[in-house]
């Protein structure tokens, strides 16, 4: 094999890129990636890093969190996350648990969308507009062309 060619299908299997002809990933490493993108989510927010928070979900008009309201928009998600979380100790520290994720493969078998649920818990020393420091979410996942992305955000 060409080493250029080597290289290019070892660029695109560690980016997750499906090659006619191979096997699609495993079920287990499909759950493996969402667990991750929640991970690096976890690491942003305690850094403070609400944008590095953010890739985690979907950047679209239809991406909808659901809270005490319903925001519709990955741009007016990203804004109500600056406001309501404007400080670092706004932020705190943030813990996810209880993970529980259940793959939906389509009529074909291929999975394109997870469900997600499990707990949060913030440990911060200050309260901006919102105080709750613990609940409960469920996810709904897209696969997409740039990874595993978080489609609908339902935290109560």
């Amino acid at each position: 094999m060409h080493p250029l060619l080597r290289h290019v299908l070892v660029v695109l299997l560690l980016a997750g890129t499906s090659i006619p002809g191979q096997a699609a990933a495993a079920p287990g490493d499909d759950a493996a990636s969402i667990r991750q993108v929640m991970a690096d989510q976890q690491a942003a927010w305690n850094r403070g890093d609400v944008d590095g928070f953010m890739r985690g979900y979907k950047d679209a008009p239809d991406t909808t969190f659901v809270g005490s309201s319903v925001r519709k928009g990955y741009r007016q998600i990203l804004a109500s996350y600056r406001e309501h979380y404007a400080t670092r100790e706004q932020m705190g520290r943030l813990t996810f648990s209880d993970l529980d994720v259940r793959l939906l493969p389509g009529a074909s078998g291929t999975v394109r969308y997870a469900v997600v649920t499990g707990r949060f818990h913030l440990d911060r020393t200050a309260h901006g507009s919102v105080a709750q420091d613990d609940g409960v979410y469920s996810l709904v996942w897209e696969k997409t062309p740039d990874g595993w992305k978080i489609i609908l955000d339902h935290s109560s």
